[in-house]
């Protein structure tokens, strides 16, 4: 399935394929902000919008759309998912008290949507079986659905599984990083306005929005992405590891089918390696050869080695083509005279760590 998800989902060309899609919902997000200029604006929902609907056009040709009864009802199953993958099951740590998921409801609300989310994916893929559908792009589904045909160990359970991952890494991970950074932006006003005069020296203020190709130039947007990873890493504890064999790290010898977590929160603001760790301080990466793409161990928002996020690059590019569009296109303060030091920055639990309180700026042009 990894191999699958590397060769045939997130190749280069095939994440290239997908750049009008970043590209229209991009503009989109611009000019709906365009609309609401001098007035608070909820640039967290706006944000998650935006990733859930490039992720759902990349995966199976759908966005939310208003009226739509169907991908509203998605949208509200989502929703209700994430809220789950965010709470405490106490079955995952004490199988044997799994009783209590049930007293609490947690138990139902999970076989629920779960099987709501299934009849979904079901007439997701049966209506890209369909002779008679109009393909007007090949999504992910197409893919699978292809792969499928040249193999058969990939089932539909297969297939939905993908989706499923897809989805939740694709829209969780990129909306909470460019909060963040937004967030982190609007609290040190002279970072955001080197930032600003970046892209909009690098693309032209006469040009509408800043395009994929244009993010080559952009250093320094860069580096506030790769410092907003640090300082706010998505998912601090990264996904559950499993030893394979017997090891020894930071000499405790660790047995074989161990399970641990690594602490991608705590490596990213390790004094021993970072300068003024809890300080947003962008410019640590100008001259710096630490990336976050899995070759430095002192910064592994992604994970590293074989088991690396397959969707980084997607990711990466819609963060940086989206937080660019957002500093070229408009001025940013924050609403109602709150000073900067006022901001709330705490976060939410959850595996994705979100802002705690929707992000609210006021726009200007």
């Amino acid at each position: 399935m990894r191999k699958i998800c590397i060769v045939e989902l997130f190749s280069t060309a095939r994440i290239a394929s997908f750049q009008s899609i970043r590209e229209e919902e991009v503009s989109l997000l611009i000019e709906s902000i365009s609309s609401s200029l001098l007035v608070p604006i909820n640039l967290t929902e706006m944000v998650n919008s935006l990733t859930m609907n490039i992720i759902c056009r990349v995966a199976f040709s759908k966005k939310n759309k208003p009226g739509d009864h169907k991908s509203s009802e998605f949208f509200r199953l989502f929703k209700e998912m994430q809220a789950l993958l965010g709470s405490f099951f106490v079955a995952d740590f004490f199988p044997l008290m799994a009783w209590v998921d049930k007293l609490t409801g947690l138990h139902a609300r999970l076989e629920r949507n779960f099987r709501e989310l299934d009849a979904f994916y079901e007439e997701v893929i049966e209506e890209h079986i369909d002779p008679k559908r109009v393909r007007t792009q090949q999504d992910i589904v197409d893919v699978l659905l292809h792969v499928q045909d040249t193999s058969l160990d990939l089932t539909r359970a297969h297939i939905k599984a993908v989706l499923m991952d897809i989805l939740i890494a694709g829209t969780e991970t990129s909306s909470a990083t460019i909060t963040w950074a937004m967030a982190e932006l609007a609290r040190n006003p002279s970072i955001m306005r080197r930032a600003q005069e970046e892209v909009r020296n690098a693309v032209g203020r006469s040009k509408e929005c800043v395009k994929e190709g244009d993010l080559h130039r952009l250093r320094y947007v860069k580096s506030v992405v790769k410092e907003t990873l640090r300082l706010h890493s998505p998912v601090p504890l990264l996904l559950l590891r499993e030893s394979m064999r017997t090891c020894e790290v930071g000499g405790n010898q660790i047995e074989p089918k161990t399970r641990f977590y690594v602490n991608a929160w705590g490596i990213a603001r390790d004094p021993k390696t970072w300068e003024k760790p809890e300080e947003f301080w962008p410019e640590r990466f100008m001259d710096s050869s630490i990336d976050v793409l899995g070759q430095s161990f002192e910064l592994i928002p992604f994970g590293s080695g074989r088991r690396v996020c397959p969707g980084l690059s997607l990711g990466m590019t819609t963060v940086e083509l989206a937080l660019a569009n957002l500093l070229h296109c408009f001025d940013w303060k924050l609403p109602n005279g709150i000073r900067t030091e006022e901001l709330d920055m705490d976060d939410a639990p959850g595996i994705t760590v979100h802002k705690k309180t929707p992000l609210y700026l006021v726009a200007s042009v």
